[in-house]
């Protein structure tokens, strides 16, 4: 059987790799094409079985490729012979297969054969991760966790437990704090950092480029205190459109080489944009926190405890299970009296048992104040408040991820199982 070829190629060596193409056994050029968007219709419109581009092709990034991908088609890059940043970039796109113009005709292909037996499972297979050097040394050599932190609407507190968490988790570890909050991302406020500095947007517009590599990420994530860096969200909720799902998780597969530890402050809304969904290649307004989740090992829900906020818990968490996530660690936030009577944990222990079946619950108590003053200081409670039970209560819950290494004191063991 004879595949079809599209090609999209640039430079004074493309007449060359057509007529090596030709002379394949199995492979036939379709349709030469001037540019991406006439490569991008021509695989729309089911013209070709596989692709050949080059580094040198305007316009072409991450989304394009994966555009490729989603209409079944495998793809191979060719770079001019010794063009080494060529091949770098391709590679860091996450092509799997890249060759030189003046390759020959049996090994072009076995490349083709290579790239069409990555196009045959799901949509963006063959897509691999980028090899890029790692000039950070993490404990055992393990890729880093990924620790999502999402709750319902109404300002239940996921940032303040991301934040916090992550500042805990930094004591045992390097660690990653993710802004990934498309409605309205605020860590860079919480930590007194400029809000128009380059953070996710930038890391995503690199991904998408193919420049993304261990050192660009580090240099947009800097390092706030000791062990902990932080890559702050988008300036603006219009921008959500920078932030598409191949991006992010190119940006959170890079960070876990960077980090023992990524903790991911998501947005609340995880709804499928059900309105786009006969446009599969559209933008998706929640594909950051969709992405995020999909590609955590760990996360933490956080609900507030009051009637209203209890209520949006039991219904988040059952929306969590049409979404791909792991099973949750629940954690009720901002824990007082005046809002659900004498005894708070117990009465909120009895209504979330009874209700939504849970019984494995974390507390933190109500205590604004210490809050407003760490936010007034641009820092977190571990510096400014490093006794207040609130933060031994974050301490207590980062515990269950810092690798045993955490010393907690009872006093902590006490307020997270309240």
């Amino acid at each position: 059987m004879t595949r079809s070829v599209l090609t999209a190629l640039t430079g004074a060596w493309e007449p060359d790799v057509v007529t090596a193409l030709e002379a394949t056994s199995g492979y036939a050029v379709a349709r030469r094409c001037a540019d991406l968007a006439d490569l991008l219709a021509t695989a729309a419109a089911g013209l070709g079985d596989l692709a050949l581009v080059s580094a040198e092709l305007r316009a072409l990034d991450r989304p394009a490729l994966h555009e490729l991908a989603e209409h079944g088609l495998g793809v191979a890059g060719v770079v001019a012979p010794g063009d080494e940043a060529g091949e770098r970039r391709l590679r860091q796109l996450g092509l799997a297969v890249v060759v030189a113009a003046d390759v020959s005709t049996p090994d072009l292909e076995d490349a083709l054969d290579e790239a069409a037996s990555g196009s045959l499972g799901a949509a963006g297979a063959g897509v691999d991760e980028p090899v890029v050097e790692d000039p950070v040394q993490l404990p055992g050599g393990r890729p880093g966790r990924v620790l999502a932190v999402w709750g319902p609407t109404g300002a239940p507190g996921r940032s303040t437990v991301a934040l916090n968490l992550a500042a805990e988790l930094a004591v045992h570890a390097p660690t990653l704090l993710v802004d990934a909050d498309t409605y309205g991302s605020s860590l860079a406020q919480a930590l007194g950092l400029l809000d128009e500095a380059p953070g996710m947007t930038a890391a995503c517009r690199a991904a998408d480029q193919g420049g993304l590599d261990l050192v660009a990420l580090a240099r947009l994530a800097p390092e706030v205190s000791p062990g902990l860096r932080v890559l702050t969200g988008t300036p603006r909720p219009h921008r959500w459109t920078e932030l598409r799902a191949p991006s992010v998780a190119q940006v959170l597969g890079i960070a876990r080489q960077l980090a023992s530890h990524v903790v991911v402050d998501c947005g609340f809304c995880v709804e499928d944009d059900e309105e786009l969904s006969y446009d599969t290649l559209a933008p998706r307004r929640n594909a950051a926190t969709l992405t995020a989740l999909e590609e955590a090992d760990d996360l933490v829900v956080v609900g507030a405890a009051d009637p209203i906020g209890l209520q949006r818990l039991v219904r988040s968490v059952q929306d969590l299970a049409t979404v791909p996530s792991p099973s949750p660690t629940v954690v009720v936030n901002k824990v007082r009296a005046s809002a659900v009577g004498s005894r708070p944990e117990r009465r909120i222990a009895e209504a979330l048992q009874r209700f939504a079946g849970m019984d494995d619950l974390t507390y933190l108590p109500w205590d604004q104040a210490t809050l407003d003053a760490a936010m007034f200081a641009g820092t977190t409670l571990a510096d400014h408040a490093p006794q207040s039970d609130l933060r031994r209560a974050v301490q207590a819950l980062a515990a269950r991820w810092a690798g045993g290494g955490a010393v907690v004191s009872r006093r902590s063991r006490r307020a997270a199982r309240r």
